[in-house]
């Protein structure tokens, strides 16, 4: 499932449509707010969901210490911008946890303190992206929780499209009493 959160994001697209810089610290913020959508849905299946969670994070510190030494960032640099990273991570899944419970102003304005780094000019970009985080949430909730637990595959929807009220349900792997 962390790897659908961060090979399956259209990142151009996004750092273009959000005016986010190309760097580590802008792919982590993307990554993020996937990797967080995961957590959410993840929860609610229970004691395995909440070992899955604890397992993508884990992947997610991994990976982010990977991208920085091959990025040759120095070890004390990249061990001190992990640290700054983690606190803001925390901080970023309160904040989009309250968003996602509340209005769309409230995840607008959490989407803005944690991913536009209160850097976001254009509400256009904040609209889109409030847009988009509601449609992956719904999509989310619409896909077997065994299926999740079992593949860990998630195919995030685009960040524009068409009809983004239309969600086509995933096919589901469960069988039935025949076995089918």
């Amino acid at each position: 499932m962390y790897t659908c959160c961060v090979e399956r994001i259209d990142y151009d697209n996004l750092f273009e449509r959000c005016n986010l810089s190309d760097t580590l610290n802008s792919w982590f913020l993307v990554a993020q707010l996937h990797v967080w959508m995961s957590l959410v849905r993840m929860k609610q299946e229970g004691r395995e969901g909440k070992y899955m969670c604890k397992y993508i994070v884990h992947a997610m510190w991994e990976d982010l210490e990977q991208r920085g030494k091959v990025m040759g960032i120095e070890s004390i640099v990249l061990k001190e911008n992990i640290r700054v990273m983690t606190e803001n991570f925390y901080a970023a899944i309160f904040g989009y946890d309250e968003g996602i419970l509340s209005d769309d102003r409230v995840l607008a304005a959490s989407l803005w303190r944690h991913l536009f780094s209160k850097q976001c000019e254009e509400p256009g970009q904040l609209e889109l992206m409030v847009e988009y985080v509601r449609k992956q949430m719904q999509y989310l909730d619409s896909m077997n929780g065994e299926d999740l637990l079992l593949t860990g595959e998630v195919k995030w929807r685009p960040l524009l499209e068409d009809n983004p009220q239309s969600i086509v349900k995933p096919v589901s792997l469960a069988y039935n009493d025949e076995g089918l």
